[in-house]
């Protein structure tokens, strides 16, 4: 834990005096009114309206953060936020960590649901610059801020200070429960941060639609998933890059949002019995020989988000014509998938636990209401 964590525990509120979102606002689908140009709803909780008394909305491990009106602008750490955001109507954030790890094809699946990136910038090249903060000049981070001062070349709590002048910062690093300066403050489930973020851009009403859809889809993932632990099939997690992986880095399933698709499948983790030590952890990779004396019956390959199918299965192809890695049960027997990206937010995780479920489980059927997401996204709840 860094020194720096007991005075972000008792962070100060912060005043965010950013334009509220105006009639042709960041929302979609915000033009639910009374014919008179007027929202009809003093505290907007269903989308962001021109005028909202001040409001707190409080999340560890900065405490209460006040608002004297909904942000307008945003920077995001990454695409479980950035998909949050998504799920609302938001207009995209302007930036993320990585925006190549923000995978807008996660869309596909949801008629007239699409998320243009094109203007969006990353944050970290070799490091991360304040100066592109004060570039961006978003009234809002949705960023945890202890990320910053541990992640690489960590900022000082006077640089978290000085981009606090600019916008209040609001996060938490959901995705992971492996960091050590992260044991000193809650960790919020998917649906949890979601319901935080939400509250900040008042939409409370599309959090709560989108519950009711999660609430649903949970129930349509009971009967998919063997009740004997025996019929799963046993599948090892591994960040693959390249077209010709030879090298892999081990994933324990765990905590976590990015690992919530594999949860709710309950996938059996073929690494965790094992001596592999956890990446996340250890930051050491596996080779081929490694996984023959594992022989997992299924692969899931990080790593390979950004290829169409048919460019993943020439990943595939490669393995099958090594040597070593064509005895490997998984690939002799081409169960080999994609494993879904890092970051997933509340329309992200119902489109990968859908693939998923139709890899491992050979799912037909549509498990959520791709329609009704839409709806959401678009206003119409």
């Amino acid at each position: 834990m860094d020194d720096n964590d007991g005075t972000r525990m008792g962070r100060r509120n912060y005043l965010q005096g950013a334009a509220g979102l105006a009639a042709g606002g960041l929302l979609a689908g915000c033009t639910q009114g009374n014919g008179d140009g007027s929202n009809g709803n003093e505290t907007g909780s269903g989308g962001a309206n021109d005028s909202v008394d001040s409001y707190t909305v409080s999340m560890e491990p900065m405490g209460d953060v006040k608002f004297e009106s909904v942000p307008e602008t945003w920077v995001a750490n990454n695409g479980s936020w950035a998909d949050m955001g998504a799920a609302i109507g938001l207009e995209a954030p302007k930036a993320v960590w990585l925006t190549g790890r923000y995978h807008t094809t996660y869309y596909d699946p949801i008629p007239d649901v699409s998320v243009d990136k094109s203007e969006m910038v990353s944050l970290y090249d070799s490091g991360v610059s304040k100066e592109l903060f004060y570039d961006l000049d978003a009234d809002l981070h949705v960023l945890d801020p202890n990320f910053l001062q541990n992640r690489y070349n960590g900022w000082s709590e006077s640089d978290i200070q000085d981009v606090e002048e600019i916008g209040p910062f609001f996060g938490n690093s959901i995705f992971s429960r492996g960091y050590g300066w992260h044991s000193d403050y809650r960790y919020y489930s998917l649906m949890e941060a979601f319901e935080k973020f939400a509250q900040v851009f008042k939409a409370e009403e599309r959090y709560a639609a989108f519950e009711t859809v999660h609430e649903d889809f949970q129930e349509n993932l009971a009967p998919v998933v063997p009740a004997e632990r025996s019929e799963r099939p046993s599948a090892a997690v591994l960040w693959a890059a390249g077209n010709e992986p030879e090298s892999f880095l081990p994933y324990i399933i765990g905590e976590g949002t990015s690992f919530k698709h594999m949860r709710d499948l309950d996938v059996r983790d073929a690494l965790a019995d094992t001596d592999v030590k956890n990446f996340h952890s250890s930051r050491g990779s596996i080779d081929f020989e490694t996984l023959l004396d594992i022989d997992p019956e299924t692969l899931l390959l990080r790593g390979q988000e950004g290829k169409t199918e048919s460019e993943f299965q020439e990943v595939v192809s490669f393995l099958k014509e090594n040597e070593t890695a064509s005895q490997i049960t998984a690939i002799a027997e081409g169960n080999v998938y994609r494993a879904g990206g890092l970051y997933q937010g509340p329309i992200t995780n119902l489109t990968l636990t859908q693939r998923l479920a139709e890899d491992l489980y050979g799912v037909e059927e549509g498990l959520y209401d791709a329609q009704r997401v839409s709806d959401i996204v678009n206003g119409e709840f």
